[in-house]
């Protein structure tokens, strides 16, 4: 490694937010916990940055513990939450020099991008760049298009904060992917947004957290397709209530959808800042009967049991990213009808455990979805065959694959770009 550090030792940026307890103990959301688990099985040590917030911990987050399987190897770095300008620069010198200690002590290098002030993912890439030392870049979505979309939507201090914002977010990424010894792309439809400035190589990953038991089993999975040939059907979203999400292409489905007279029975499990405008909208319609909002839940466990009672995984994504909560519908038995990205296609392409329409066409959403409320053969041969699309995601695996591209990519050197 030319003498870098050798001791298998992973050092990786995660924007999942850490909280401390009345105790002063350090809490860490479940599912990133479980993620770190799984680093932790594919490396001999972990060395985590996470941002530290001073609010305090939401509902799912958990103390630390080295109860977990491998944990008694991860060693967490709290940073400092800085996503105001002011806060950043204050910030900037003291941490900056406390993640190049860390980078110096790594042997593997990985970093979540996607922001603009506070991104420490991002400061320290350039720092890995400045040092010579080959790093991983990972993302779930394009930031920057995600907020570019705010630009039309909410108060005006938030259109305006958007507007200002979106263009150098979309410079950092793509500076900071440009600057990557490797890209790692959670689905196709990120891959593909972010390819083109890969300078290395670059690869279609996945996170999720789906353990084989979670997957629904044979025999529930049977009797699913069995029993969707009657009875209302059954449509399920779970996510945020958030503009991205395309909260009100769902609801306009679900409008046509009664105007078509299709027997049906929605819920949307998840927050959000556009819950309330949802359920304003839902009893302007008068499907206060048929469509259901209940929040959010912490409860992963009746989150996948939703998944697997429903007929249907009806989503409306406005903007590129790759939801972990598709996996979970296809490894649930819940065939995906929505829009059409790279993304979705991915996911089904091989068993065609779906139905998919272009991003925005609400009527087409509709009119598909009411075919599989009539053609119900349809509907249970769709059943089983999203189960068969979500049969290979695994966390272990999922992970296992991530660590192996890492190994492959990073081990063999690094030769500074421009």
């Amino acid at each position: 490694m030319n003498g870098l550090p050798s001791n298998d030792t992973l050092l990786i940026y995660a924007p999942v937010p850490l909280h401390r307890d009345a105790e002063g103990r350090l809490l860490v959301e479940s599912q990133a916990a479980n993620g770190l688990r799984l680093w932790a099985s594919n490396f001999t040590r972990v060395i985590v940055m996470m941002p530290l917030s001073p609010a305090p911990a939401p509902p799912g987050w958990e103390p630390i513990s080295t109860s977990r399987p491998g944990m008694d190897r991860v060693r967490f770095e709290p940073l400092p939450m800085a996503y105001r300008p002011d806060q950043f620069f204050r910030h900037l010198p003291a941490t900056r020099r406390r993640i190049r200690t860390l980078i110096q002590e790594a042997q593997w290098l990985s970093f979540a991008i996607g922001g603009l002030f506070g991104d420490w993912g991002a400061v320290a890439s350039f720092l890995a760049h400045r040092m010579g030392r080959p790093f991983a870049v990972w993302t779930d979505r394009v930031e920057s298009q995600v907020v570019r979309q705010a630009t039309c939507a909410g108060s005006l201090r938030s259109r305006l904060r958007a507007h200002l914002t979106h263009r150098p977010m979309a410079a950092l990424e793509r500076a900071v992917i440009r600057r990557a010894s490797l890209g790692l792309f959670h689905g196709q439809e990120t891959y593909e947004a972010n390819f083109p400035f890969s300078l290395g190589p670059a690869e279609v990953v996945h996170d999720i957290h789906l353990a084989p038991r979670d997957h629904i089993d044979a025999c529930r999975l049977a009797a699913k397709a069995e029993g969707a040939a009657q009875g209302p059907l059954r449509l399920v979203y779970v996510g945020r209530a958030h503009a991205m999400k395309g909260p009100f292409d769902w609801l306009d489905v679900l409008e046509r959808l009664s105007a078509m007279g299709v027997d049906f029975h929605a819920r949307w499990l998840g927050d959000g800042p556009e819950r309330a405008e949802m359920l304003a909208r839902i009893a302007r319609s008068g499907l206060q009967s048929r469509v259901e909002m209940p929040g959010f839940t912490t409860d992963r466990s009746a989150l996948l049991e939703e998944l697997r009672k429903a007929h249907v995984f009806l989503f409306c994504h406005l903007t590129p990213e790759s939801p972990r909560c598709l996996i979970e519908a296809l490894a649930s038995g819940s065939p995906l009808a929505g829009y059409a990205s790279a993304y979705s296609q991915e996911l089904v392409a091989k068993h065609s455990g779906g139905v998919l329409v272009t991003r925005g066409d609400t009527t087409a959403l509709a009119r598909e979805v009411a075919g599989l409320a009539t053609d119900r053969a349809r509907l249970s041969q769709l059943i089983l065959a999203a189960a068969r699309d979500g049969a290979p995601f695994t966390d272990e695996a999922v992970f296992e694959h991530r660590s192996q591209v890492i190994r492959r990519h990073l081990g063999a050197g690094f030769t500074a770009r421009s």
